[in-house]
């Protein structure tokens, strides 16, 4: 039995001297007189003696300016202070082992060979700190609201009125409701509001409602904890609601809501509290509310697709945005700001448009409103060659609309289906049939120029 204890004992000596000696920069131990009772190997060949000859010697004999005597009788650990050994200036530690008080041992071991090495490390963490401040930044600037009220462009009473409207809104916390079709500008003025707002330094988070799938939706919404469903990871998540605390969220789409996440909004609005999926602490939110839609949420509440209680809470101020076709006169102006803004972003030098060109966006009813009007002039200035945007530079389906005598606010849908139709009947017969080069001709998808042909009865294929 003894043997057997004696074995075991010997053992574990042996696996804390290899712990010891596989200590990087070397460790030498003492007892409270100095004298040496562990040596490491690492040490020894820095030293260049051998380890086993260190032992039972005192410390002052191995080790030149040694304080291991200091530090037992002081009983004070000295950390990270300077040593030099050799006429190298080291980093070293000693540190007094204790027991019911009193030191029965002194731990010494070599941290830094060089002091430069210190400095080198010094050096990275500095770098390191640095690189972090920039991504905070990088990160706030992200999460941060891109525009302002001035990134409004309108000159109509109509607009006018929106934009005294949204700075009044940003003044208080009320959830505040975009409506308008889609291109109007909803987010434009959700960035706006952010800006306005005593919120500003804060996060501006954005989310749409129907481009995250169903499954997802809650876990976005409101974070998760690790396992909490499938496929959630070992990594705890925070949601929308906690990444927005003292600043705006924006859910964008907020009529394609899943009916059964309407309650749990619903009550985060009220009580402004969430939890993690998988979680069991309530964290205190602290948000601006604003959503946007393009779809009649009166109509859907109507239809018991959308929680009446939660339409109340959310249309506490709301702000309807016309469509272009209603406020033909910011076309122009419209025009001209984002004609800057792309040049901006693209490196091109376009100065203006063309007469003729301007009363084209006139005529037309731009059923995709003010991304529409983007998408076309973003086309127009990529591929441009003068300064000047002409006429012939606009897609097929502006080219070829014709104001008929006598033709008015009444007749422009019908002068933009005869338009639309005669403008693919031209890029049809243009690219002999050929389905792809057609809808990229005329900039949009295939599957959009099939739906588009069989509504105006054009047929597929050449009639001989």
């Amino acid at each position: 039995m003894t043997q057997e204890i004696t074995e075991g004992l010997r053992k574990k000596i042996r696996f804390y001297e290899l712990v010891l000696d596989n200590i990087r920069n070397g460790v030498m131990i003492t007892e409270p007189s100095g004298r040496i009772i562990f040596f490491s190997k690492t040490y020894g060949n820095f030293l260049g003696i051998d380890p086993r000859k260190a032992i039972g010697k005192h410390c002052r004999e191995v080790v030149e300016n040694t304080r291991m005597e200091t530090v037992a009788r002081t009983g004070f650990p000295e950390i990270n202070h300077p040593h030099r050994i050799k006429g190298r200036d080291m980093v070293v530690q000693r540190i007094p082992i204790q027991e019911d008080g009193r030191t029965i041992a002194v731990y010494g071991q070599v941290m830094f060979e060089d002091v430069r090495d210190v400095q080198a490390l010094a050096k990275k963490l500095s770098v390191l700190e640095s690189k972090l401040e920039f991504y905070e930044k990088e990160l706030t600037s992200l999460r941060s609201a891109k525009y302002t009220i001035k990134n409004i462009i309108g000159k109509t009473g109509e607009m006018a009125e929106l934009k005294k409207m949204a700075l009044k809104a940003a003044k208080t916390n009320a959830p505040v409701l975009v409506l308008g079709e889609s291109g109007t500008g909803k987010e434009l003025f959700a960035h706006a509001i952010h800006y306005a707002s005593e919120r500003r330094a804060f996060p501006f988070i954005r989310l749409n409602c129907a481009a995250i799938p169903r499954d997802l939706l809650e876990s976005e919404l409101f974070g998760y904890e690790p396992g909490a469903f499938s496929g959630a990871g070992s990594k705890s998540k925070p949601g929308k609601f906690e990444l927005a605390q003292q600043g705006t969220i924006f859910l964008d789409e907020i009529g394609d809501l899943p009916l059964e996440m309407q309650p749990k909004l619903l009550r985060v609005i009220e009580e402004k509290e969430t939890e993690r999926l998988g979680g069991n602490r309530i964290i205190q939110s602290n948000f601006r509310l604003i959503t946007a839609t393009h779809a009649p949420l009166e109509k859907l509440v109507t239809q018991g697709r959308f929680r009446k209680d939660l339409y109340y809470r959310l249309n506490v101020i709301p702000i309807a945005i016309p469509p272009l076709r209603d406020r033909k006169e910011d076309i122009p102006l419209l025009a001209e700001h984002l004609v800057r803004m792309l040049n901006r972003d693209l490196g091109a030098n376009v100065t203006r448009l063309a007469p003729e060109v301007q009363e084209r966006f006139l005529q037309y009813d731009w059923p995709g409103n003010v991304r529409e009007l983007i998408n076309v002039l973003e086309r127009i200035i990529y591929s441009i060659d003068g300064e000047i945007i002409q006429l012939h530079h606009l897609p097929i389906f502006l080219q070829n609309i014709r104001r008929q005598p006598g033709s008015g606010p009444t007749s422009l849908k019908r002068l933009k289906e005869e338009a639309e139709k005669e403008a693919l009947s031209l890029a049809i017969q243009k690219a002999d049939y050929n389905k792809n080069r057609a809808a990229r001709e005329l900039g949009i998808h295939r599957t959009a120029l099939y739906k588009k042909m069989k509504k105006y009865e054009i047929p597929l294929l050449p009639v001989h």
